[in-house]
């Protein structure tokens, strides 16, 4: 069984449109989206529509929270691109019950979700919606046995934007480390899959990973796409600061 694991797509339409095609062109239909779908992007309807069809289970991200409550801990910029992100759910074109609908579908998120050995969160799994993981965790010997007891096996991740893997012996192995293929020969493992739609390893292709359960790995995909599209609709909205159109360019 294969499966495409997600995340941190933040509005960002033609990248998610990319990683979906070539999660098709693998056959693969199992979808889980680690969160994150709206925020600081140009196109949160369109986002939430895909996503809705096509994934099997979301997980609620720290700013897909953010849309339904008072944001905290925000950032001016990734602030008043939330409040712009409400406002483009609330006055959306089309149906009535298609906005109510987005609405509801982010109301009803769950913050994890456990499938036999695979915890799926957000952030981390001792705070599945707000805590980062970082790689220099791996230097904190106690935070990362913390961590790791929280888990029975392998747990998947997203929200710091960096994909790579810890584990239990206090490593973080980037894609490019492990020639983008990592074999799940360990007890337990911390999973970053990557971000979708805004990428924070110098690499400005999305990211995101395919889990082969009968051949025990994890294949990070890097995908083109056209970030020039997505900036431009950035630098036309006013309400959007230009450096979340400035960033796609460079992956940071």
């Amino acid at each position: 069984m294969k499966r495409a694991v997600i995340s941190d797509i933040h509005g960002n339409l033609e990248a998610l449109q990319a990683v979906l095609k070539d999660i098709d062109a693998q056959n693969i239909t199992d979808v889980v989206c680690l969160g994150d779908i709206i925020g600081y992007g140009p196109n949160p309807c369109e986002c939430l529509d895909l996503v809705m069809k096509r994934a099997s289970k979301t997980i609620l991200g720290n700013h897909d929270q953010a849309a339904l409550f008072d944001p905290e801990g925000f950032n001016p910029v990734a602030l008043q691109a939330i409040y712009w992100t409400r406002d483009q759910l609330d006055n959306a074109s089309g149906p009535k019950d298609q906005v109510d609908k987005r609405w509801d579908f982010l109301g009803e998120l769950p913050r994890q979700f456990q499938d036999r050995d695979f915890l799926f969160v957000h952030g981390s799994p001792r705070d599945p919606t707000n805590e980062y993981v970082f790689p220099e965790y791996i230097f904190d010997q106690r935070k990362m046995e913390l961590l790791f007891s929280k888990i029975d096996k392998y747990c998947f991740m997203g929200h710091t934007h960096l994909p790579g893997v810890f584990t239990t012996a206090c490593e973080f192995v980037t894609p490019s480390e492990c020639d983008q293929v990592f074999r799940m020969s360990y007890d337990k493992l911390l999973v970053n899959v990557g971000s979708v739609g805004q990428p924070r390893d110098d690499d400005p292709r999305s990211c995101y990973v395919v889990v082969d359960e009968a051949e025990s790995t994890l294949t990070y995909r890097r995908i083109e796409y056209d970030f020039e599209k997505t900036a431009k609709k950035i630098y036309d909205e006013p309400d959007l600061n230009d450096m979340l159109g400035d960033r796609l360019r460079f992956g940071r």
